[in-house]
């Protein structure tokens, strides 16, 4: 199984024991993400150090305040690194008052327009802000590779879909009894389009829910994906790894 999206330098325990629970688990890949330039850092650093893990390099929203050409530069010479797979996670966050949207939206066209130059994907993170985050993407993304992050539009779906680029992410809160309609979402995407994550260290699937999540229990979401979708686990495995394949070019 792929751990799509990941944030080892805040999870519990060293890189090197959450790496081997992983392999384990029998997690093959795993992307960990940065938000700011010091956990960009910190991911690339994960990335030379063991083989099963790469890299995704972005500014959070909640990380936007004051982006400018210098928090770009700095991005951009990240992000030429060959261990380097993704740009983001970037979008829009208007559940938390952290970052003034301008910044926001400044820093997300800004890593658009470098995951076209770079040709990499782009990793969204959208919260409370679903309209804008798809209006900037249709606006700016056209013909890029997307990945929506802990998807979380089960009532876009379909629009999401519609977008032949774009690969939908399930994390643990899909198994989540009162998270129904995020569970019925994952049932409508395209095996070629599916991919699963832990965001660890939140979201713990159901049967660890409450403790620190970490990038084994990925394949705790996935065992129940499996079981929702009526597949095999090893025939899930195959259709993530062909689709992460896919959206990261590894």
């Amino acid at each position: 199984m792929i751990d799509s999206h990941t944030h080892l330098h805040l999870c519990e325990g060293s890189t090197a024991e959450l790496v081997a629970a992983a392999e384990a688990a029998g997690v093959t890949r795993i992307v960990t993400v940065g938000t700011d330039g010091a956990s960009c850092r910190a991911a690339l650093a994960a990335a030379e150090d063991f083989p099963q893990v790469y890299a995704a390099i972005g500014r959070h929203p909640n990380e936007a305040t004051g982006f400018d050409d210098a928090d770009l530069a700095d991005l951009e010479a990240l992000a030429a690194h060959e261990r380097c797979v993704a740009i983001g996670e970037t979008g829009l966050d208007y559940y938390r008052d952290s970052a003034p949207v301008p910044d926001q939206t400044r820093a997300f066209i800004a890593q658009i327009e470098l995951a076209r130059t770079t040709g990499k994907p782009l990793v969204i993170h959208t919260r409370a802000a679903d309209e804008d985050t798809l209006a900037l993407l249709d606006a700016h993304a056209a013909g890029l590779r997307v990945i929506l992050h802990c998807f979380s539009m089960p009532d876009r779906v379909g629009e999401c879909l519609a977008h032949e680029g774009w690969w939908l992410s399930f994390a643990g809160n899909c198994t989540y009894p009162k998270a129904r309609d995020l569970m019925l979402a994952a049932l409508r995407v395209p095996a070629e389009r599916l991919l699963v994550e832990t965001d660890a260290p939140y979201l713990a699937p159901q049967p660890v829910r409450g403790r620190r999540n970490q990038p084994a229990n990925v394949a705790l979401t996935a065992r129940a994906l499996a079981d929702e979708r009526r597949v095999d686990y090893a025939e899930l495995e195959r259709d993530v790894h062909a689709s992460a394949a896919a959206a990261f070019a590894w």
